[in-house]
C-alpha cells in the first residue's frame, strides 16, 4: 500500500498542467525512444487540439521509484469546473501549478477551494520561472496568502514549493539554481503527499467517472477506498437515492501509462476501472454483496446558464446532417447527461424544444460543437442566466471578473464593464499590462468577450468565477445595433451586397445560398432592415458610362460558435449544421414577426 500515490494537477487556464503531464510521462519513459509522441499528449481529441485547452479530465499512471503515481489532468476552465470536482475524489494531495508571472488567478482560487475542502494535502509547483519580468517569491507569499483566506488547516498550510520550467524540462528547490530534469518534484510528491488511507472493512468504492467502449459497454472509474475487489466477484450497486442492484464484475482493470491493464484483483488505494457492472451512474457506491455500505456522493455546483435547444426547422434542414430529429437531439442530450456532470436537462412545453442548463457559454458551446461534428443538427437560442428567488427578491449570479490587458487600454475595459452593471475592485500594474478585477452580474458577461478584444485589437485576457447569487442589478442593454435580415430564398448576389455596403457589415460570403428570415449582417442603425441580395444585376443591351464599375466587397464576418451565440438577441436562433453556422430569427417571415412581437 506504501507504494501507491493519487495525485491530481490543478491550475489556472494555461498554466503549465498538460505540459507537465507530459514532462513527467516522459521522465518516468512510458514511450520508447523511437516514438513521436508529439506534446500535450493527454489532449487527445479534435475539440481540445484545436482550441488548445483542457476539456475533460483524464488518469494516466507512471512509475518512479518503485511507487506507482496516478496522475488526474484538469481543466483549468470555470465552465468545466465539474470536471474538477468530480475527480478530486480520488486523489490525496494535489499538485497546484502558479504561473511565475501572472500568481494565483480566479480558477487557481476555484479549484484550490474544492481541493482544500476535501482536506488533500497540496504541493505547490511555480511554474514558468523562466518569463520575463516574473517573481517567483512574490507568487510563493500570495500563495500562502490564498490559502490562509480560504481557511487551509496548519498542515496545508505548511507546503512544500518547487520552481521550474516544465516546457523547458527542469524543476528545482531554488529558482536560480536550474537542474538537468523534474525529479525534483515527483521526489516531492513522494515524500509529501500521503500514501492512501486505507480503512479495514468491506469493499466501497465511489464511481467519478465512465467510459465507453462498443465492445463491452461502459465502464465504471473510480478510486477502491477500501476492500479489495476481485474479477467476476459479486457486488452491490449503491444508487444515490439509495436503492440497491445487484451486480457482478466481469473484468478489472488498472491505469497503467496512458493505457489500461487487466487484473486479476485491485487492492485498496489504487484507481481501476471495472466492466461488467450495469445501470450506473456518476457517484453511485460498488459495495459489498452482502453489506453494502454507500459512500459519500459527489457535490456538483448549480448550473448557471440555461440554452434553448430545438430542432432544426430552417428551409436547409436535412441537408448536411443525419440526426435532425428531436428523439435524435433527445437521446443525444441524455446520454450528455451521465458523464457531464454540471448540466442539467429541463422539459419544455413543446415536445421538440428542451432546456440545457450548464456552467457558462463555454460548457454549453463544446457540446454543441461535439454534436455538430457528429452529425446533429440543431438549433440554439440566446442563453440566459438563471435567476432565483431568495427571500422574496428576484437575485442573479454574479461572478468576479479579471481582466490583464495593455496598460494604456484600461481605460476601455473599465467602461465596458461599468455599462454591464460591473463595480471594480481593485487595479494592479504588471510590467506594462494591468490587471482589473471587477464583480459583475453573469448576464454582463455574455458578449463581453467579443467587445474586449475588439477594443483592445487581441490583447486582453479574461477570466471569471461564479462566487453567489445577489439582487437582481437591473437591466443591461444588450447589443445596439439592428439585423440585416434576408427577404428572399436563393443565393447572395456580389452586386447586390455592394451595393447594400452602406447598410451595415455583411456575414455572408458572396454566392452563398441563404433564406428568408435569416440574419444576414449587421445593420448600422439600431432596428431591423429586411434586404434582398438576391436581386441580379439586370442586363440590357445599351451601354451606360459609369455603370460596369467592379464591386469591391469586404470581406465578411464569419463567426466562431461562441461568438454567434453571444451575438445573437432573443428573437434570434443560431443555426448549427456539420457545416455550418447560420443566425436566423425565430419567425422568418415580416409578417409572423411583427404579429408575434418577441
Amino acid at each position: 500500500m506504501e507504494s501507491i500515490r493519487n495525485i491530481a494537477i490543478i491550475a489556472h487556464v494555461d498554466h503549465g498542467k498538460t505540459t507537465l503531464v507530459d514532462k513527467i510521462m516522459y521522465h518516468c519513459q512510458l514511450f520508447r525512444d523511437n516514438e513521436n509522441t508529439g506534446d500535450l499528449i493527454l489532449d487527445n481529441n479534435d475539440l481540445e487540439r484545436e482550441r488548445g485547452i483542457t476539456i475533460t479530465s483524464k488518469n494516466v499512471s507512471v512509475q518512479y521509484k518503485g511507487t506507482k503515481i496516478n496522475i488526474i489532468d484538469t481543466p483549468g476552465h470555470a465552465d468545466f469546473g465539474g470536471e474538477v470536482e468530480r475527480v478530486l475524489n480520488m486523489a490525496d494531495g494535489v499538485c497546484l501549478l502558479v504561473d511565475a508571472f501572472e500568481g494565483p488567478m480566479p480558477q487557481t482560487r476555484f479549484v484550490l477551494q474544492k481541493a482544500l475542502d476535501l482536506g488533500l494535502k497540496p504541493c505547490v509547483v511555480i511554474n514558468k520561472v523562466d518569463k520575463e519580468n516574473c517573481t517567483p517569491e512574490e507568487v510563493h507569499e500570495k500563495v500562502f496568502d490564498l490559502m490562509f483566506e480560504l481557511g487551509a488547516t496548519e498542515e496545508q498550510l505548511d507546503f512544500p514549493t518547487v520552481y521550474g520550467s516544465a516546457k523547458n524540462n527542469w524543476m528545482s528547490d531554488d529558482f536560480n539554481v536550474m537542474t538537468e530534469n523534474i525529479e525534483p518534484l515527483l521526489d516531492m510528491v513522494i515524500k509529501n503527499v500521503p500514501a492512501p488511507k486505507v480503512s479495514e472493512g468491506t469493499p466501497q468504492m465511489l464511481i467519478t467517472s465512465l467510459d465507453f467502449s462498443a465492445f463491452t459497454g461502459r465502464i465504471a472509474i473510480g478510486r477502491l477506498e477500501r476492500g479489495v475487489l476481485k474479477e467476476s466477484m459479486n457486488v452491490s450497486l449503491v444508487k444515490r437515492d439509495g436503492t440497491i442492484i445487484k451486480s457482478r464484475i466481469k473484468e478489472l482493470h488498472t491505469f497503467e501509462g496512458l493505457g489500461r491493464k487487466k487484473v486479476q484483483e485491485v487492492i485498496a488505494g489504487d484507481i481501476c476501472a471495472i466492466i461488467g457492472v450495469e445501470g450506473f451512474e456518476i457517484g453511485d457506491t460498488i459495495a459489498d454483496f452482502e453489506n453494502p455500505e454507500a459512500l459519500q456522493t459527489i457535490a456538483i455546483d448549480e448550473p448557471t446558464m440555461s440554452m434553448l435547444f430545438t430542432i432544426n426547422d430552417s428551409p436547409f434542414f436535412g441537408k448536411e446532417g443525419k440526426f435532425v430529429t428531436s428523439r435524435h437531439i433527445r437521446d443525444r442530450l441524455t446520454k450528455e447527461l451521465e458523464k457531464n456532470l454540471a448540466m442539467k436537462l429541463g422539459e419544455t412545453d413543446s415536445a421538440d424544444k428542451f432546456m440545457v442548463f450548464g456552467r457558462g457559454v463555454l460548457h454549453l458551446s463544446v457540446l454543441i460543437e461535439t454534436m455538430r461534428r457528429e452529425g446533429y443538427e440543431l438549433q440554439i437560442g440566446q442563453p440566459q442566466v438563471i435567476i432565483k428567488e431568495i427571500d422574496g427578491k428576484k437575485c442573479e449570479p454574479i461572478e468576479e471578473l479579471t481582466i490583464d490587458l495593455p496598460e494604456s487600454l484600461s481605460g476601455r475595459a473599465v467602461e465596458f464593464v461599468s455599462l454591464r452593471k460591473g463595480e471594480m475592485l481593485s487595479m494592479e500594474g504588471k510590467g506594462d499590462r494591468m490587471i482589473v478585477k471587477f464583480n459583475i452580474p453573469s448576464r454582463g458577461i455574455i458578449g463581453l468577450r467579443n467587445q474586449l478584444l475588439t477594443a483592445t485589437a487581441g490583447e486582453a485576457i479574461m477570466a471569471h468565477r461564479f462566487i453567489g447569487y445577489e439582487p437582481y442589478k437591473g437591466e443591461i442593454s444588450g447589443r445596439n445595433k439592428g439585423s440585416l435580415i434576408s427577404m428572399e430564398k436563393g443565393k447572395a448576389i456580389p452586386y447586390s451586397i455592394d451595393k447594400l455596403q452602406d447598410r451595415g457589415k455583411f456575414f455572408v460570403e458572396p454566392n452563398a445560398e441563404i433564406y428568408e428570415g435569416q440574419v444576414i449582417g449587421e445593420n448600422s442603425r439600431a432596428d431591423d432592415m429586411c434586404v434582398n441580395v438576391t436581386k441580379e444585376k439586370k442586363q440590357s443591351n445599351v451601354r451606360s458610362s459609369g455603370n460596369d464599375e467592379k464591386a469591391r466587397i469586404i470581406p465578411p464576418i464569419i463567426f466562431s460558435l461562441e461568438e454567434a451565440l453571444e451575438y445573437i438577441q432573443k428573437d434570434e436562433y443560431v443555426e448549427v449544421t456539420p457545416k455550418s453556422i447560420r443566425i436566423r430569427k425565430i419567425y422568418l417571415t415580416e409578417t409572423d414577426r411583427k404579429r408575434f412581437k418577441i
